[in-house]
């Protein structure tokens, strides 16, 4: 059964997308078989992907508003073992349907729970927002991971974040756990970026992921060619960075599983 993880953090430009896409790559690089759900009506993890979003027919808000079936909504890519979920614009309708329904924390968890057994791994791309979409996605998940940018203001926010989580443990989904906290956007050269990173490892300990992603010119390139980084530039820093997360996660979850 899959390991369903949500990567999350409301605050924008902190690298979720970059990591839902490169992440779920290399895992599935690494032989686990890998769904990736677009959580977000932005659509970035879709486009990232090589899809264009103006033709894609049933999406994640099919599934969860419509009660369509999500194999219906499975789109392949150029990774033999990573199927994608798609998202489309029609998915900021989700909130405003499901709103005053009962049980709206579930209906992305209903989704996941039809296809959870043919995965190793599950990643939701979440909104960067605490709003019902995010709710939805940390109820379906066993795990959150939260990539915090090597720049200001990188810890703003995430007492937000970890208060949401809290609740959602004390509320709907007790088993939630934090998968850990993702170093992103690192400058070696900067001092900041280091100040940053002896900062979260103080406040998270061994919470935070060994790897750390440096910022790399290829890994922004590749979303606007509908690839993810070991596509485009597998000898690039940020493929073997991601590649290695990927190692870092399987081993942790192994570990555990023993």
């Amino acid at each position: 059964m899959a390991k369903v993880i949500a990567i999350a953090n409301q605050k924008g430009g902190v690298g979720k997308t970059t990591t839902a896409i490169n992440l779920a790559a290399s895992l599935a690089v690494l032989e686990k078989k890998v769904l990736l759900v677009d959580v977000d009506p932005q659509a970035n993890s879709t486009s990232g992907l090589g899809y264009d979003v103006r033709n894609i027919q049933t999406s994640i808000y099919e599934c969860t508003v419509h009660d369509i079936d999500p194999h219906s909504a499975m789109l392949d890519t150029e990774i033999e073992d990573l199927k994608l979920l798609p998202s489309t614009i029609d998915f900021v309708g989700f909130e405003i349907e499901i709103m005053k329904l009962e049980g709206r924390e579930y209906f992305l968890k209903k989704v996941i729970d039809k296809v959870q057994q043919e995965f190793d791994y599950i990643l939701l791309d979440c909104i960067p927002s605490l709003g019902i979409i995010t709710v939805n996605a940390l109820t379906a998940a066993n795990s959150v991971l939260i990539p915090v940018q090597c720049e200001y203001f990188a810890l703003e926010g995430i007492s937000k974040l970890l208060n949401t989580i809290h609740i959602i443990q004390s509320k709907v989904n007790p088993t939630l756990e934090i998968e850990g906290f993702l170093l992103t956007m690192y400058d070696s050269r900067l001092r900041l970026s280091n100040q940053v990173v002896e900062d979260v490892k103080a406040h998270f300990g061994n919470m935070v992921f060994d790897t750390i992603i440096q910022r790399n010119v290829k890994l922004s390139e590749a979303p606007s060619f509908g690839k993810p980084i070991i596509l485009y530039d597998a000898n690039s820093a940020g493929s073997i960075n991601y590649l290695n997360l990927a190692k870092e996660i399987i081993q942790r979850n192994e570990k555990t599983a023993k």
